[in-house]
């Protein structure tokens, strides 16, 4: 073991998805996120002392808790000769498309790796972390794993053995992001979608993934508007979200680069250049207040740190 007794670490939100890159693409909201402080134990396995913020309800077995499971899959594979007792902040809402089960996980491991005498590299963590992410929507899938854990726009091929590339955003593109508030289960978001895609829609979305992809690394701004459109998920889960189409047409109309749902939503989200920002910003909110929802409202830079441990001793 470390030195240290205890670590404290934050694992920022994030968008999964990215609407082209179902259970594959994502990238980090580090405008708000979970706190996760796991200390060392006498007791044996892992404890969940305490959960705060803005949450509501969560449970305290550690099993049936995101966190907790990540952690206890941290435990059983590198027994450290310790127990964990951990707290959890919450400041992510539930349900709502910002990864909120991932960053709890991510936080979990972070902290814990600060105590190891010998730390994992993050590829490792990603592992111990999706087994707290199964925990809340029931399948096992990293695009909001990933982007918590590394920051920055990532994708993430594979899950038993998981491939993790960040991928370059041209310089001046950033996300807005519009949260209404109301609560979506990933699990309800996800039990609705189609298992059969048809042979066009699979051309057409593998196309707009490989374009979007190009577009990053080349500063290819037309290809990126050109291909950021879902044309398979975002379809059956529209539904779910009141006010998204309107929400869409005004953000494209505005000047964004594309406009979709973050994760299994409510969340909505745009790419835009920064000078249109506010704009872009203004003509997603109009929609959603004009309906009556109460909402949430960021501005980020795509190119930012993923989870890091804030305080330690």
């Amino acid at each position: 073991m470390s030195a240290l007794q205890w670590a404290t670490a934050f694992a920022p939100a994030s968008v999964g998805n990215v609407a082209i890159g179902f259970d594959i693409l994502g990238f980090a909201v580090d405008a708000l996120g979970d706190r996760v402080s796991v200390s060392r134990s006498g007791q044996p396995g892992v404890r969940i002392s305490a959960v705060s913020g803005i949450a509501g309800e969560l449970p305290t077995d550690p099993a049936q808790n995101t966190a907790g499971r990540a952690l206890l899959a941290l435990h059983e594979a590198l027994a450290p000769g310790c127990g964990f007792e951990m707290r959890i902040e919450k400041g992510i809402p539930l349900g709502s498309g910002l990864g909120g089960s991932a960053a709890s996980a991510v936080g979990a491991v972070v902290a814990a790796n600060a105590l190891l005498g010998s730390p994992c590299e993050k590829l490792e963590l990603l592992k111990f972390a999706m087994q707290g992410e199964a925990v809340a929507s029931g399948s096992l899938h990293v695009d909001n794993i990933s982007p918590s854990l590394f920051g920055g726009l990532v994708l993430t091929v594979g899950i038993d053995h998981p491939r993790v590339k960040r991928i370059p955003v041209p310089q001046g593109v950033c996300a807005v992001i519009v949260h209404p508030h109301m609560f979506l289960a990933t699990r309800q978001a996800r039990a609705i979608l189609k298992r059969e895609v048809p042979l066009s829609d699979f051309v057409w979305q593998t196309a707009n993934l490989a374009g979007f992809i190009s577009g990053c690394y080349t500063n290819d701004l037309d290809m990126i508007r050109a291909s950021f459109e879902d044309v398979v998920i975002e379809p059956q889960r529209q539904a779910l979200i009141p006010g998204f189409a309107a929400v869409r047409s005004a953000a494209l109309a505005a000047g964004a680069l594309g406009c979709s749902i973050s994760g299994a939503g409510p969340t909505l989200f745009a790419w835009a250049l920064e000078a249109q920002a506010q704009t872009v910003l203004a003509a997603m909110r109009a929609p959603l207040i004009a309906g009556g929802a109460a909402i949430d409202e960021w501005v980020v830079d795509l190119d930012r740190e993923g989870a890091r441990v804030v305080a330690s001793g």
